[in-house]
Protein backbone atom coordinates (compact mmCIF):
# COMPACT_ATOMS: atom_id res chain seq x y z
CA UNK A 1 0.00 0.00 0.00
CA UNK A 2 1.25 3.46 -0.88
CA UNK A 3 2.30 5.56 2.10
CA UNK A 4 -0.09 8.43 2.82
CA UNK A 5 1.21 11.81 1.72
CA UNK A 6 0.82 15.18 3.42
CA UNK A 7 -1.57 16.56 0.78
CA UNK A 8 -3.50 13.37 0.02
CA UNK A 9 -6.63 14.46 1.89
CA UNK A 10 -6.70 17.83 0.13
CA UNK A 11 -6.29 16.13 -3.24
CA UNK A 12 -9.12 13.71 -2.50
CA UNK A 13 -11.42 16.57 -1.40
CA UNK A 14 -10.56 18.47 -4.58
CA UNK A 15 -11.52 15.40 -6.58
CA UNK A 16 -14.85 15.21 -4.73
CA UNK A 17 -15.48 18.86 -5.56
CA UNK A 18 -14.83 18.16 -9.21
CA UNK A 19 -17.32 15.31 -9.16
CA UNK A 20 -20.02 17.61 -7.76
CA UNK A 21 -20.25 17.36 -3.97
CA UNK A 22 -23.80 18.43 -3.09
CA UNK A 23 -22.87 19.11 0.55
CA UNK A 24 -20.12 21.49 -0.55
CA UNK A 25 -22.69 23.38 -2.59
CA UNK A 26 -24.94 23.48 0.49
CA UNK A 27 -22.11 25.06 2.50
CA UNK A 28 -21.53 27.63 -0.22
CA UNK A 29 -25.17 28.63 -0.77
CA UNK A 30 -26.89 28.14 2.60
CA UNK A 31 -25.86 30.25 5.60
CA UNK A 32 -26.42 27.77 8.43
CA UNK A 33 -25.53 30.40 11.03
CA UNK A 34 -29.01 31.91 10.61
CA UNK A 35 -30.37 28.92 12.54
CA UNK A 36 -28.14 29.50 15.58
CA UNK A 37 -30.44 31.85 17.58
CA UNK A 38 -33.41 29.46 17.29
CA UNK A 39 -31.26 26.42 18.05
CA UNK A 40 -29.75 28.01 21.15
CA UNK A 41 -33.14 29.18 22.38
CA UNK A 42 -34.65 25.71 21.93
CA UNK A 43 -31.72 23.86 23.49
CA UNK A 44 -31.15 26.24 26.41
CA UNK A 45 -27.70 24.85 27.17
CA UNK A 46 -26.19 25.69 30.56
CA UNK A 47 -23.33 28.19 30.86
CA UNK A 48 -20.89 25.42 31.75
CA UNK A 49 -20.20 26.85 35.21
CA UNK A 50 -20.90 23.44 36.77
CA UNK A 51 -18.22 21.76 34.69
CA UNK A 52 -18.59 18.70 32.51
CA UNK A 53 -17.84 18.13 28.84
CA UNK A 54 -19.06 21.06 26.72
CA UNK A 55 -21.87 20.25 24.28
CA UNK A 56 -21.30 20.03 20.55
CA UNK A 57 -21.93 23.21 18.58
CA UNK A 58 -25.70 23.37 17.83
CA UNK A 59 -25.17 24.45 14.20
CA UNK A 60 -22.87 21.47 13.65
CA UNK A 61 -25.50 19.17 15.15
CA UNK A 62 -28.21 20.69 12.96
CA UNK A 63 -26.05 20.15 9.88
CA UNK A 64 -25.81 16.49 10.90
CA UNK A 65 -29.63 16.35 10.87
CA UNK A 66 -29.49 17.78 7.34
CA UNK A 67 -27.09 15.00 6.29
CA UNK A 68 -29.33 12.42 7.94
CA UNK A 69 -32.44 13.74 6.20
CA UNK A 70 -30.76 13.99 2.79
CA UNK A 71 -29.64 10.37 2.92
CA UNK A 72 -32.42 8.75 5.01
CA UNK A 73 -29.99 7.52 7.65
CA UNK A 74 -30.51 6.06 11.10
CA UNK A 75 -28.60 7.60 13.99
CA UNK A 76 -26.13 4.71 14.10
CA UNK A 77 -25.54 4.80 10.36
CA UNK A 78 -25.08 8.58 10.50
CA UNK A 79 -22.38 8.24 13.15
CA UNK A 80 -20.55 5.64 11.07
CA UNK A 81 -20.68 7.58 7.81
CA UNK A 82 -19.47 10.83 9.39
CA UNK A 83 -16.39 8.94 10.54
CA UNK A 84 -16.06 7.27 7.14
CA UNK A 85 -16.74 10.00 4.54
CA UNK A 86 -14.51 12.95 3.82
CA UNK A 87 -17.37 14.84 2.20
CA UNK A 88 -19.41 14.61 5.43
CA UNK A 89 -16.46 15.75 7.54
CA UNK A 90 -15.79 18.71 5.25
CA UNK A 91 -19.43 19.78 5.37
CA UNK A 92 -19.35 19.65 9.18
CA UNK A 93 -15.95 21.34 9.47
CA UNK A 94 -14.41 18.33 11.20
CA UNK A 95 -10.88 17.06 10.86
CA UNK A 96 -9.70 13.48 11.01
CA UNK A 97 -8.69 13.90 14.67
CA UNK A 98 -11.86 15.73 15.80
CA UNK A 99 -14.46 14.12 18.04
CA UNK A 100 -17.62 13.00 16.20
CA UNK A 101 -21.04 12.98 17.95
CA UNK A 102 -22.24 9.45 18.60
CA UNK A 103 -25.71 8.09 17.84
CA UNK A 104 -27.00 8.73 21.37
CA UNK A 105 -25.86 12.35 21.29
CA UNK A 106 -27.60 12.87 17.96
CA UNK A 107 -30.81 11.30 19.30
CA UNK A 108 -30.75 13.53 22.38
CA UNK A 109 -30.16 16.65 20.27
CA UNK A 110 -33.07 15.88 17.96
CA UNK A 111 -35.26 14.97 20.93
CA UNK A 112 -34.61 18.30 22.64
CA UNK A 113 -35.53 20.16 19.46
CA UNK A 114 -38.64 18.00 19.15
CA UNK A 115 -39.82 18.62 22.70
CA UNK A 116 -39.21 22.35 22.27
CA UNK A 117 -41.34 22.38 19.08
CA UNK A 118 -38.43 24.11 17.37
CA UNK A 119 -38.98 22.74 13.87
CA UNK A 120 -41.63 25.33 13.00
CA UNK A 121 -39.31 28.19 13.99
CA UNK A 122 -36.40 26.66 12.06
CA UNK A 123 -38.61 26.30 8.98
CA UNK A 124 -39.78 29.92 9.26
CA UNK A 125 -36.18 31.06 9.71
CA UNK A 126 -35.10 29.52 6.41
CA UNK A 127 -38.26 30.79 4.70
CA UNK A 128 -37.21 34.29 5.77
CA UNK A 129 -33.80 33.61 4.19
CA UNK A 130 -35.52 32.68 0.92
CA UNK A 131 -37.59 35.85 0.98
CA UNK A 132 -34.52 37.99 1.68
CA UNK A 133 -32.85 36.35 -1.32
CA UNK A 134 -35.74 37.54 -3.51
CA UNK A 135 -37.79 34.34 -3.61
CA UNK A 136 -41.11 35.81 -2.52
CA UNK A 137 -44.28 33.68 -2.71
CA UNK A 138 -45.72 34.54 -6.13
CA UNK A 139 -48.33 33.56 -8.71
CA UNK A 140 -50.68 31.75 -6.32
CA UNK A 141 -50.28 28.54 -4.38
CA UNK A 142 -50.85 24.81 -4.76
CA UNK A 143 -52.09 22.51 -1.99
CA UNK A 144 -51.78 18.75 -1.67
CA UNK A 145 -51.03 15.95 0.77
CA UNK A 146 -49.15 12.67 0.70
CA UNK A 147 -49.02 9.62 2.92
CA UNK A 148 -45.81 8.94 4.83
CA UNK A 149 -45.28 5.39 6.03
CA UNK A 150 -44.44 4.44 9.61
CA UNK A 151 -43.61 1.04 11.16
CA UNK A 152 -46.82 -0.99 11.31
CA UNK A 153 -48.40 -1.64 14.70
CA UNK A 154 -49.81 -5.08 15.52
CA UNK A 155 -52.77 -4.14 17.71
CA UNK A 156 -55.97 -5.98 18.53
CA UNK A 157 -59.35 -4.64 17.46
CA UNK A 158 -60.08 -3.61 21.06
CA UNK A 159 -56.80 -1.71 21.26
CA UNK A 160 -57.52 0.04 17.96
CA UNK A 161 -60.97 1.06 19.16
CA UNK A 162 -59.49 2.45 22.37
CA UNK A 163 -56.91 4.49 20.48
CA UNK A 164 -59.57 5.97 18.20
CA UNK A 165 -61.45 7.07 21.33
CA UNK A 166 -58.32 8.61 22.80
CA UNK A 167 -57.81 5.96 25.50
CA UNK A 168 -54.62 4.07 26.32
CA UNK A 169 -55.31 0.31 26.69
CA UNK A 170 -54.87 -0.87 30.26
CA UNK A 171 -52.41 -3.57 29.21
CA UNK A 172 -50.14 -0.87 27.78
CA UNK A 173 -50.35 1.26 30.93
CA UNK A 174 -49.17 -1.68 33.01
CA UNK A 175 -46.15 -2.17 30.73
CA UNK A 176 -44.28 1.13 30.24
CA UNK A 177 -41.71 -0.48 27.94
CA UNK A 178 -44.43 -1.77 25.63
CA UNK A 179 -46.21 1.61 25.71
CA UNK A 180 -43.03 3.42 24.63
CA UNK A 181 -42.94 1.32 21.44
CA UNK A 182 -46.61 1.83 20.57
CA UNK A 183 -47.50 4.61 18.17
CA UNK A 184 -50.81 5.98 19.46
CA UNK A 185 -51.12 8.69 16.82
CA UNK A 186 -50.49 6.98 13.47
CA UNK A 187 -53.58 5.53 11.81
CA UNK A 188 -54.58 3.02 9.15
CA UNK A 189 -56.23 4.26 6.00
CA UNK A 190 -56.87 3.06 2.45
CA UNK A 191 -54.64 4.27 -0.33
CA UNK A 192 -56.44 4.19 -3.66
CA UNK A 193 -54.43 3.63 -6.80
CA UNK A 194 -55.39 3.15 -10.42
CA UNK A 195 -56.00 -0.46 -11.39
CA UNK A 196 -53.36 -1.82 -13.77
CA UNK A 197 -54.14 -2.90 -17.28
CA UNK A 198 -54.79 -6.63 -17.56
CA UNK A 199 -53.02 -9.01 -19.93
CA UNK A 200 -55.93 -8.84 -22.37
CA UNK A 201 -55.68 -5.05 -22.51
CA UNK A 202 -58.75 -4.31 -20.39
CA UNK A 203 -58.72 -2.14 -17.28
CA UNK A 204 -60.82 -3.19 -14.23
CA UNK A 205 -63.75 -0.91 -13.46
CA UNK A 206 -62.64 -0.43 -9.84
CA UNK A 207 -59.39 1.00 -8.50
CA UNK A 208 -57.20 -0.79 -6.00
CA UNK A 209 -57.52 -0.02 -2.27
CA UNK A 210 -54.27 -0.67 -0.41
CA UNK A 211 -54.12 -0.55 3.42
CA UNK A 212 -51.63 2.05 4.63
CA UNK A 213 -50.33 2.91 8.10
CA UNK A 214 -48.62 6.11 9.10
CA UNK A 215 -48.98 9.85 8.81
CA UNK A 216 -49.90 12.46 6.25
CA UNK A 217 -47.85 15.45 5.13
CA UNK A 218 -49.91 18.47 4.01
CA UNK A 219 -48.13 21.27 2.15
CA UNK A 220 -48.74 24.48 0.27
CA UNK A 221 -46.16 25.56 -2.33
CA UNK A 222 -45.94 28.81 -4.23
CA UNK A 223 -46.57 28.45 -7.95
CA UNK A 224 -43.64 30.65 -9.04
CA UNK A 225 -40.64 29.09 -7.26
CA UNK A 226 -42.24 25.89 -5.86
CA UNK A 227 -40.92 26.33 -2.34
CA UNK A 228 -42.93 24.83 0.51
CA UNK A 229 -44.45 27.82 2.32
CA UNK A 230 -46.93 26.21 4.72
CA UNK A 231 -47.14 22.66 6.06
CA UNK A 232 -48.88 20.47 8.58
CA UNK A 233 -48.59 16.87 9.82
CA UNK A 234 -51.57 14.67 10.71
CA UNK A 235 -52.33 10.98 11.02
CA UNK A 236 -52.91 9.13 7.75
CA UNK A 237 -56.71 8.99 8.07
CA UNK A 238 -57.14 12.77 8.44
CA UNK A 239 -59.16 14.55 5.77
CA UNK A 240 -57.18 16.55 3.23
CA UNK A 241 -59.83 19.18 2.66
CA UNK A 242 -60.28 20.22 6.29
CA UNK A 243 -56.59 21.20 6.56
CA UNK A 244 -57.14 24.06 4.11
CA UNK A 245 -58.91 25.98 6.88
CA UNK A 246 -56.20 25.20 9.46
CA UNK A 247 -53.46 27.59 8.44
CA UNK A 248 -52.35 25.86 5.25
CA UNK A 249 -53.01 28.89 3.04
CA UNK A 250 -50.27 31.50 2.66
CA UNK A 251 -51.72 35.01 2.89
CA UNK A 252 -48.42 36.61 1.86
CA UNK A 253 -48.54 35.23 -1.67
CA UNK A 254 -48.64 38.00 -4.26
CA UNK A 255 -51.53 36.28 -6.09
CA UNK A 256 -54.79 35.00 -4.66
CA UNK A 257 -55.34 31.82 -6.74
CA UNK A 258 -55.40 28.45 -4.99
CA UNK A 259 -55.01 25.16 -6.89
CA UNK A 260 -55.90 21.78 -5.37
CA UNK A 261 -57.52 18.48 -6.30
CA UNK A 262 -61.12 17.45 -5.67
CA UNK A 263 -60.39 16.41 -2.05
CA UNK A 264 -60.34 20.13 -1.22
CA UNK A 265 -63.64 20.93 -2.98
CA UNK A 266 -66.34 21.63 -0.39
CA UNK A 267 -68.75 24.44 0.39
CA UNK A 268 -66.93 25.16 3.65
CA UNK A 269 -63.63 25.57 1.83
CA UNK A 270 -65.11 27.66 -0.98
CA UNK A 271 -66.77 29.98 1.56
CA UNK A 272 -63.54 30.18 3.58
CA UNK A 273 -61.44 31.14 0.56
CA UNK A 274 -63.96 33.72 -0.62
CA UNK A 275 -64.11 35.25 2.87
CA UNK A 276 -60.32 35.57 3.10
CA UNK A 277 -59.77 36.90 -0.41
CA UNK A 278 -58.57 33.76 -2.18
CA UNK A 279 -59.68 32.71 -5.67
CA UNK A 280 -60.53 29.01 -5.90
CA UNK A 281 -58.95 27.00 -8.70
CA UNK A 282 -59.86 23.73 -7.00
CA UNK A 283 -60.88 20.83 -9.25
CA UNK A 284 -64.61 20.22 -9.55
CA UNK A 285 -66.03 16.81 -8.75
CA UNK A 286 -67.89 14.57 -11.15
CA UNK A 287 -71.70 14.77 -10.66
CA UNK A 288 -73.11 11.73 -8.90
CA UNK A 289 -74.30 9.07 -11.37
CA UNK A 290 -73.89 11.50 -14.26
CA UNK A 291 -71.17 11.95 -16.87
CA UNK A 292 -68.72 14.77 -16.35
CA UNK A 293 -69.77 17.83 -18.43
CA UNK A 294 -67.26 18.61 -21.14
CA UNK A 295 -66.60 22.17 -20.00
CA UNK A 296 -65.74 20.93 -16.49
CA UNK A 297 -63.42 18.30 -17.98
CA UNK A 298 -61.60 20.99 -19.92
CA UNK A 299 -61.44 23.27 -16.89
CA UNK A 300 -60.02 20.51 -14.69
CA UNK A 301 -57.48 19.57 -17.36
CA UNK A 302 -56.20 23.15 -17.47
CA UNK A 303 -55.94 23.25 -13.68
CA UNK A 304 -54.09 19.92 -13.62
CA UNK A 305 -51.22 21.37 -15.65
CA UNK A 306 -50.53 23.77 -12.78
CA UNK A 307 -51.64 21.62 -9.84
CA UNK A 308 -49.39 18.69 -10.85
CA UNK A 309 -46.30 20.70 -9.97
CA UNK A 310 -46.81 19.89 -6.30
CA UNK A 311 -46.31 16.19 -7.06
CA UNK A 312 -42.66 16.92 -7.88
CA UNK A 313 -42.13 17.99 -4.27
CA UNK A 314 -43.37 14.68 -2.87
CA UNK A 315 -41.45 12.74 -5.52
CA UNK A 316 -38.24 14.49 -4.50
CA UNK A 317 -38.80 13.83 -0.80
CA UNK A 318 -39.65 10.17 -1.26
CA UNK A 319 -37.20 9.21 -4.01
CA UNK A 320 -34.21 11.38 -3.11
CA UNK A 321 -34.62 11.50 0.68
CA UNK A 322 -36.53 8.25 1.21
CA UNK A 323 -39.02 10.01 3.48
CA UNK A 324 -40.14 7.54 6.14
CA UNK A 325 -41.14 7.86 9.80
CA UNK A 326 -38.77 5.82 11.99
CA UNK A 327 -39.99 7.26 15.28
CA UNK A 328 -43.07 6.89 17.52
CA UNK A 329 -45.71 9.60 17.96
CA UNK A 330 -46.94 12.58 15.98
CA UNK A 331 -44.58 15.04 17.71
CA UNK A 332 -41.53 13.20 16.41
CA UNK A 333 -43.21 12.59 13.05
CA UNK A 334 -43.75 16.35 12.76
CA UNK A 335 -40.05 16.87 13.42
CA UNK A 336 -39.13 14.34 10.72
CA UNK A 337 -41.47 15.80 8.11
CA UNK A 338 -40.48 19.36 9.04
CA UNK A 339 -36.81 18.52 8.48
CA UNK A 340 -37.68 16.98 5.12
CA UNK A 341 -39.50 20.19 4.16
CA UNK A 342 -36.53 22.37 5.16
CA UNK A 343 -34.08 20.17 3.27
CA UNK A 344 -36.32 20.15 0.19
CA UNK A 345 -36.37 23.97 0.25
CA UNK A 346 -32.58 23.97 0.57
CA UNK A 347 -32.24 21.68 -2.44
CA UNK A 348 -34.67 23.83 -4.41
CA UNK A 349 -32.80 26.99 -3.38
CA UNK A 350 -29.54 25.41 -4.55
CA UNK A 351 -31.12 24.51 -7.90
CA UNK A 352 -32.56 27.97 -8.52
CA UNK A 353 -29.31 29.69 -7.53
CA UNK A 354 -27.38 27.46 -9.92
CA UNK A 355 -29.79 28.33 -12.75
CA UNK A 356 -29.52 32.06 -12.08
CA UNK A 357 -25.71 31.83 -12.06
CA UNK A 358 -25.50 30.02 -15.39
CA UNK A 359 -28.22 32.08 -17.09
Amino acid sequence: MKQAGFFDVEERLARLSGLGDQLEAFSRIVDFEVFRPDLEQALAYSTGSKGGRPPFDPVLMFKILVIQTLNNLSDERTEYLINDRLSFMRFLGLGLSDRVPDAKTLWLFRERLTQASAIERLFDRFDATLRNAGYLPMSGQILDATLVAAPKQRNTNAEKAGLREGRIPQDWQDKPTKLSHKDRHARWTLKFTKAKRQDDGTIPATDLAIPFFGYKSHISIDRKFRFIRKWKTTHAAASDGARLREGLLDKTNTASSVWADTAYRSKANEDFMEKHGFVSKVHRKKPHLKPMPRHIQQSNAGKSVIRSRVEHVFADQKSQMGLFIRTVGITRATMRIGLANIVYNMRRFLFLERISTTA
